[in-house]
């Protein structure tokens, strides 16, 4: 029996600079000492995107450092990675792709209760500086009221 796992690797900017419509959860093809350096917790998603290359799906700028015991076996650090997703799935985001303003990006790494990294990707559209705005004040609007409520 695996105990549950810890790991949860978030890219923090990823719902402020984008408008996030669709989650999907993937799994990715990774080497042994990639696995490894997730569960020491050592992956970094920030500026990582995904692509499509003859209708496969490829996370690209995805940081797993090297594993410190890896000898001369050891992997890249920001190689890309493809991701595992079924045929549906792939069509749908190939679709919404195609769509002016659409992308696709990573928005947590994690481990999952059978021992497999899996990646939760997002179909987003960025958003203007405006809106950014409105994210930062909402925030500290919220904020405030939990002060509020808490004095």
């Amino acid at each position: 029996m695996l105990k549950p796992s810890h790991i949860n690797i978030k890219n923090k900017r990823a719902s402020f600079d984008y408008e996030l419509s669709d989650r999907y959860i993937a799994g990715i093809q990774l080497l042994g000492t990639e696995i490894k350096s997730i569960r020491d917790g050592k992956a970094s998603l920030i500026d990582s995107y995904c692509y499509f290359t003859d209708n496969e799906l490829w996370v690209k700028n995805m940081h797993i450092a090297e594993y410190k015991f890896g000898s001369y076996s050891n992997h890249e650090a920001k190689r890309e990675r493809k991701l595992l997703l079924n045929k549906r799935e792939l069509t749908k985001l190939i679709r919404a792709t195609r769509e002016t303003g659409y992308t696709i990006i990573t928005t947590r790494l994690f481990i999952n209760d059978k021992g497999l990294a899996k990646l939760e990707i997002a179909l987003a559209r960025g958003k203007k500086n405006y809106d950014k705005r409105q994210s930062l004040k909402e925030k500290e609007d919220k904020r405030m009221m939990d002060r509020a409520l808490k004095a």
